[in-house]
């Protein structure tokens, strides 16, 4: 069967226009597919980690948090979907603070089922190293 000049133009700018969407629908995906690829405990950490940052930076505070070690101060504690983090640290320009999370997942740790913190006082720099807090 031949094609005529604009069928073989519309077929080429079709299969243009799915190769080019291909990779947008898989970048949509992907998001979750990766998390899927961590270890458990790991994901449950991170989008947890993710959450505290949200919350943190919606308070009333005036804090836009760009970095947050769970484990600065006592290693969090992961027990099914739940992790309770009491030693962590965020920070918020060029300031480190105290933070204790709490937070339960569900959807194999994709999504955020509960979540609740507490931001305590500013770290000071002497502690930074010791604890795993880098300079901004």
């Amino acid at each position: 069967m031949t094609l005529s000049p604009l069928a073989s133009t519309l077929r080429v700018a079709l299969a243009g226009f799915v190769l080019m969407a291909a990779p947008h629908a898989a970048k949509a995906r992907s998001a979750n597919d990766q998390m899927l690829l961590l270890d458990p405990a790991e994901r449950i950490e991170q989008r947890c980690n993710a959450r505290a940052m949200g919350e943190v930076g919606r308070g009333k505070n005036g804090l836009d948090p760009d970095e947050l070690v769970a484990y600065a101060y006592r290693d969090p504690v992961i027990k099914g979907w739940q992790i309770k983090a009491p030693g962590a640290a965020i920070r918020s320009g060029h300031t480190w603070y105290h933070l204790s999370y709490e937070c339960e997942t569900q959807n194999e740790g994709l999504d955020v089922k509960s979540f609740s913190y507490k931001l305590g006082a500013a770290i000071p720099t002497s502690e930074w190293s010791a604890h795993y807090l880098v300079a901004p």
